[in-house]
């Protein structure tokens, strides 16, 4: 239960001190943010837990597969609040648009024989 709980306490931390580093300096929480910060801790406690280093390695791999379109998002996003529509419009659009990214890129990696 202890392990669970220092699981869940370190990666609340990383979380919350992005959001407080953010208010201060966007420009490093942005730095911290885009640290692959929770792939890391997953492979992490992924490791201390015995997980077949092979499975971990395809882990790896899957992430970066479906980084790419979540990559989307972020422009998307600065695009439309800088046009003048409200955060949540933007935010759900940038959101939808990364889903819709994600659906072609499952479909694209099936047709190239990828596996996730």
């Amino acid at each position: 239960m202890l392990y669970y709980a220092s699981k869940i306490l370190i990666s609340a931390i990383v979380i919350v001190a992005i959001a407080e580093v953010a208010k201060r300096n966007t420009g490093f929480a942005a730095l911290i943010a885009a640290l692959p910060l929770t792939s890391l801790l997953a492979f992490v406690w992924l490791y201390v837990e015995g997980f077949p280093l092979s499975e971990i390695a395809d882990l790896s791999m899957q992430i970066f597969w479906l980084v790419l379109p979540s990559l989307l998002l972020f422009p998307v996003l600065s695009i439309l609040l800088k046009q003048g529509m409200g955060f949540w419009f933007s935010f759900s659009l940038s959101a939808a648009i990364t889903i819709g990214c994600y659906f072609i890129l499952f479909y694209l990696l099936r047709r190239m024989g990828v596996q996730l």
